[in-house]
């Protein structure tokens, strides 16, 4: 029972108020009063909205290899993240919004390293192929040289063959092999160019030759080609040189002796 003056609880069988001491008789038993329930405001009321912050930053995440588009979806997903905290349960997309942080902040870190990467890589290719080229000519002049020293020991015209100059290092040189360059050079390839080397004009074996040693004839001539291992990556142009000295190129093929003069050896 309550009390109409104070609205205390009392027992139904109660004479008097116990808080206000007022006469309870007369006054009837009223059912317990229903728990306090918050009405919901027009504030909280109606389906949830997703935020459009939310669904900008995920879009513009998703778009990762534009740059702009990953700044755009860092700045939407923050805006995003505090206008749902504030909406106090009205905005729904918070995941969309930290899908979208995420993607932004992975494209501004992967974004520029691309980009970096795709200006120094051609640089450096090309810095390479530039470093090939001109250990190939180097390489060339050696062979040039060689077969002219060649010539001068065993008076059997220029070498038969690539091989014949090799065995630069070895115990013994013979006119089968002279030791003038390297085994690395004389195997036909080296530092990203293949070598292909043949000699030209009529064969040259004197009765003095045999008896220096010489087993196969010599030539009147040499023709030395000198191509990439594969054109773009280890070299661009190719080469071509003979016992003139002559150092021609061609940068979509093999060089002929008909190709564009690149340089004149001087030959010792």
């Amino acid at each position: 029972m309550l009390c109409s003056l104070c609205a205390a609880e009392n027992p139904n069988d109660g004479r008097y108020c116990l808080k206000c001491g007022a006469l309870l008789q007369g006054q009837r038993a009223m059912p317990p009063q229903a728990p306090y329930v918050n009405a919901p405001s027009d504030a909280n009321s109606g389906p949830l909205e997703t935020s459009p912050q939310a669904i900008g930053s995920l879009v513009c995440g998703l778009i990762i290899f534009f740059f702009p588009s990953s700044i755009a979806a860092i700045i939407l997903g923050h805006l995003a993240l505090g206008r749902i905290r504030r909406s106090g349960g009205r905005l729904k997309g918070a995941g969309m919004a930290t899908a979208g942080l995420a993607l932004g902040y992975a494209g501004v870190t992967v974004v520029p390293i691309m980009i970096v990467a795709a200006i120094a890589i051609p640089s450096l290719l090309h810095s390479r192929n530039a470093a090939n080229e001109r250990a190939a000519l180097r390489s060339m002049r050696m062979i040039a040289e060689a077969n002219i020293v060649f010539n001068d020991s065993y008076a059997n015209g220029f070498a038969p063959t690539l091989k014949t100059l090799g065995g630069a290092g070895g115990s013994e040189d013979t006119c089968d092999r002279a030791g003038l360059i390297s085994d690395a050079l004389a195997s036909g390839q080296k530092d990203g160019y293949t070598y292909r080397y043949a000699p030209t004009g009529s064969p040259v074996f004197p009765e003095s030759s045999k008896l220096r040693g010489c087993t196969r004839a010599g030539a009147h001539g040499f023709e030395l080609h000198a191509d990439p291992v594969k054109r773009g990556s280890t070299g661009q142009r190719s080469f071509y040189v003979d016992q003139t000295g002559v150092v021609r190129f061609d940068t979509n093929g093999p060089a002929t002796a008909t190709s564009p003069v690149y340089r004149r050896l001087r030959l010792n």
